[in-house]
C-alpha cells in the first residue's frame, strides 16, 4: 500500500531495472526466503539477469569455500538463476582479485551478501572498493540482499556481534556503511535476528544482545538514529523508485526507539518514509498508527507441505531435547533410539547451516554433537545390552540341568552346577517356586 492508500505497482524492466534493497534478517536459503528471492528476480521481467554472491563477510572461515558452494547450489537449485562468488576475502587480495569481484558486482543484475561477522565485513571493506560498488548497484539499478551479518553494516552504526556475545567486550557500536541511510534517508541502525530465541534460558533476542544491552546500545546510538529490527525469515524490500516498504515472511520488522516499539507484520506495504515517521512518533511519546497487513501474516511457501521450516529451526531448544532424548536412550539401553537422537541432531544442524543462518549456537550445537558421539563409544565399549539377555539363555540352560540332577537326587552335580554359577557372578537362591538366580549387584 502507498502512503496514500493506494496499491503501488512493482517497477519492471519496462521502466528499466528496479533499484530495490532487500534486507532479510535471517535464513536467506530457506524455504520462505526463497520464495522472497523467486518475487525479486521477477522484478526484472523478461530481461535475463545473473547474480553475485560476495564472500566477505565469511571470508575468514575454514569452510569459506564450502559455503561459497552451497549458495550458489541454492540460487541454480532452488532460484534457477546462475550465479557467481565476486570473492573479496580480505583487504589484503591483490589488486587482480580486487577489481574481479569489483567486476561481478557491476555486472551482475542482483548481488547478494550473507552470514558471517560484520566487523570482520567493514574491517576489510573500509576504505576499499566493495561499498563504493554496492552503493553504484542502488543508484543505478539492480537488487542488493543483505542478510543477517551483511544486514547488520547498512546502518549507521553496527553491532559488533561477537566482540560483545561471543567475547565479552562491553556494548558499544562500529561505524557501518551507512548505505541506508544514502538511499533512502533513514537513520537507523539496522539489527538482523531481532526475534532470536536460541538462548534458551538467557535471552538472545535483539541479534543476542538481549534486552539489558539493547538498552545500553540504544543510549549510545548517535543523535537521531533508531533501531530497525528484522525479524529472522523475514525481509524487508525497500523499492527506492517507488518509495516502499514491504514485510515478507514469518515475522515482522521493528522500529524501536529508547525501549518503544512499532512492529510492522508480515503482509505490510507502505512507504518507505513510514518507517521514520514510525520513529518521530516513538522519539515524542506519539502513538504510531500502522497500516493494515495485506494477507495473512504467515505466507503460503511457510505452511505449505513440503516446503515447512523445519522444526530443528527452533535451535538450542531442540538441541536441548535430542540431547536429552540420546541420554534417555542410552540409560534404558535402546541404541536405535540413541542412533536416531544423534542422526536428528545432525540433520538439525545441516538444516540450519544451508538454510545459512550464521548462528552463533551452531557451534555449541555441534560440540553436543561430537560429545554425544563419544558417549556412544563409551557405551559401545561397555556394552549397552543388557546383561541378563546376554547370559540368561545360558543361566537357565544350566538351572535346567540342576534342577533334573536334583530331582535325581544327583546331588553332586546339583552342587557343581550352582558353584561354577556362582563363581561366574550369577547367585543362586532356592525357593517353594523354583530357583530364581541374579546376576553380580542385582538385588533379589
Amino acid at each position: 500500500m502507498s502512503p496514500e492508500g493506494g496499491t503501488t505497482p512493482h517497477p519492471v524492466a519496462a521502466a528499466g531495472r528496479p533499484r530495490i534493497l532487500a534486507i532479510m534478517g535471517s535464513g536467506e536459503m530457506a524455504p520462505a526466503m526463497a520464495k522472497e528471492h523467486v518475487g525479486l528476480f521477477a522484478r526484472f521481467g523478461a530481461e535475463p539477469v545473473s547474480g553475485a554472491v560476495i564472500d566477505t563477510t565469511y571470508g575468514f572461515q575454514e569452510n569459506a569455500d564450502e559455503l561459497s558452494e552451497r549458495l550458489l547450489e541454492f540460487f541454480v537449485e532452488r532460484i534457477g538463476r546462475p550465479f557467481t562468488v565476486a570473492s573479496y576475502r580480505s583487504r589484503e587480495v591483490d589488486a587482480a582479485t580486487a577489481a574481479t569481484a569489483v567486476a561481478h558486482i557491476r555486472a551482475a543484475g542482483y548481488v547478494m551478501a550473507g552470514p558471517g561477522s560484520p566487523s570482520y565485513a567493514l574491517r576489510h571493506w573500509a576504505g576499499g572498493p566493495i561499498p563504493g560498488a554496492l552503493a553504484a548497484k542502488l543508484t543505478s539499478g539492480g537488487i542488493l540482499v543483505m542478510a543477517s551479518a551483511a544486514a547488520l553494516t547498512l546502518g549507521v552504526v553496527t553491532i559488533p556481534i561477537y566482540e560483545i556475545y561471543k567475547v565479552g567486550e562491553e556494548p558499544h557500536w562500529l561505524e557501518g556503511l551507512d548505505l541506508l541511510g544514502a538511499t533512502t534517508g533513514l537513520r537507523a541502525a539496522v539489527v538482523p535476528h531481532f526475534d532470536n530465541a536460541e538462548g534458551g534460558t538467557h535471552d538472545t533476542r535483539y541479534c543476542y544482545m538481549g534486552e539489558r544491552r539493547l538498552r545500553i546500545l540504544e543510549r549510545l546510538l548517535p543523535e537521531g538514529a533508531f533501531v530497525l529490527g528484522v525479524d529472522g525469515h523475514t525481509a524487508l524490500i525497500l523499492d527506492l523508485q517507488a518509495g516502499t516498504a514491504a514485510v515478507r515472511g514469518l515475522g515482522g520488522v521493528t522500529v524501536r526507539v529508547a525501549g518503544r516499539s512499532a512492529v510492522f507484520p508480515s503482509g505490510t506495504e507502505t512507504g518507505i518514509a513510514a518507517l521514520a515517521e514510525a520513529a518521530a512518533g516513538l522519539a515524542a511519546g506519539r502513538p504510531v498508527a500502522l497500516p493494515a497487513p495485506i494477507g495473512e501474516a504467515v505466507p503460503e511457501a511457510a505452511t505449505a507441505e513440503g516446503d515447512r521450516l523445519p522444526p530443528e529451526a527452533a535451535g538450542q531448544d531442540a538441541v536441548a531435547g535430542l540431547e536429552s532424548a540420546f541420554a534417555r536412550a542410552i540409560d534404558e539401553r535402546d541404541v536405535p533410539s540413541a542412533v536416531s537422537a544423534l542422526l536428528d541432531l545432525d540433520s538439525a544442524i545441516e538444516a540450519r547451516t544451508r538454510a545459512g543462518e550464521d548462528s552463533l549456537e551452531l557451534d555449541d550445537a555441534r560440540l553436543v554433537f561430537r560429545s554425544l558421539i563419544a558417549r556412544l563409544g563409551e557405551a559401545a565399549v561397555a556394552g549397552v545390552r543388557d546383561p541378563r539377555d546376554a547370559v540368561g539363555p545360558f543361566v537357565e540352560a544350566l538351572l535346567e540341568l540342576r534342577a533334573r540332577a536334583r530331582d535325581a537326587h544327583d546331588w553332586a552335580v546339583a552342587d557343581l552346577v550352582r558353584d561354577r554359577l556362582v563363581a561366574a557372578g550369577v547367585e543362586v537362591r532356592d525357593g517353594p517356586d523354583g530357583s530364581a538366580w541374579y546376576l553380580g549387584g542385582e538385588s533379589g
